[in-house]
């Protein structure tokens, strides 16, 4: 009889163990966004030799009357106007539309650069993700004005320099508790931020109350290379609600 207690007091034991581990493994399970995976992918392919550093850059393209090769923040709208046409662009070198023009054909082989087909390199979740890149990169449409001026606000702030364009990537972060700076359209948006209060807090102290008052959490914060700022004092009074605007808008888009 003891020696069946003692048994399944290690089974307990180790049952407890592998549940803490298990949710060891989801909370620091990296979870990024689309447009992450897919800007990662990008210089893992080759694709910012020729459109520059996160595609903002194009390289000079000799030959070519539009000089260089475009880029995926201004030029996009003037080759793509979908993001189908975005995903023909990387899976076929181009879309329907320019290869039925005889102009564009011409164009194409007077230039000393080409776009190469990548639709037998790449998964078409792979092709998905560089599609959201490319897109949070060319910045989205925005129907709601207080939204609008949210992400305008952000940038005018420098919270795109962390959070990468339209806030929609997770750059790299050593020493913080999932190596990256957090997106806001991510899964992990929604275990840092509970609401509109707590948002307030993060953007105007740099942490919020529960976040500040947990030693695991506080510990994390002051390890990273990236800490998020106060930025109270640099804010205008209708700065965080547009904000907010803006994070619900992309998070529900």
């Amino acid at each position: 009889m003891k020696l069946i207690r003692l048994a399944l007091a290690r089974l307990i034991v180790i049952g407890g163990a592998l549940a803490l581990l298990v949710i060891a493994w989801r909370t620091l399970r990296p979870e990024l966004p689309a447009a992450e995976r897919g800007r990662r992918l990008a210089e893992k392919t080759g694709c910012f030799a020729c459109h520059g550093p996160e595609g903002t850059r194009g390289t000079v393209n000799p030959g070519r009357t539009d000089v260089s090769v475009p880029t995926f923040e201004d030029d996009v709208m003037m080759y793509a106007k979908t993001r189908e046409e975005i995903r023909e662009w990387i899976h076929d070198g181009s879309t329907a539309r320019r290869r039925a023009s005889a102009a564009w054909r011409d164009e194409r082989e007077n230039g000393a650069l080409r776009m190469q087909a990548f639709g037998t390199r790449l998964t078409e979740r792979q092709i998905d993700d560089l599609v959201a890149f490319v897109t949070a990169a060319s910045g989205p449409k925005i129907p709601d004005s207080l939204a609008r001026s949210g992400i305008a606000r952000a940038e005018k702030l420098g919270c795109t320099g962390c959070h990468g364009q339209g806030g929609r990537l997770a750059r790299r972060n050593p020493g913080s508790l999932k190596g990256y700076v957090p997106s806001w359209d991510g899964p992990d948006f929604a275990e840092l931020v509970r609401d509109s209060t707590e948002f307030r807090q993060w953007v105007e102290k740099g942490v919020s109350r529960r976040f500040d008052r947990n030693p695991a959490a506080r510990y994390f914060l002051n390890r990273a290379v990236l800490r998020m700022p106060a930025f109270k004092k640099h804010l205008e009074p209708a700065d965080v609600p547009a904000l907010w605007a803006y994070v619900t808008w992309l998070r529900h888009s």
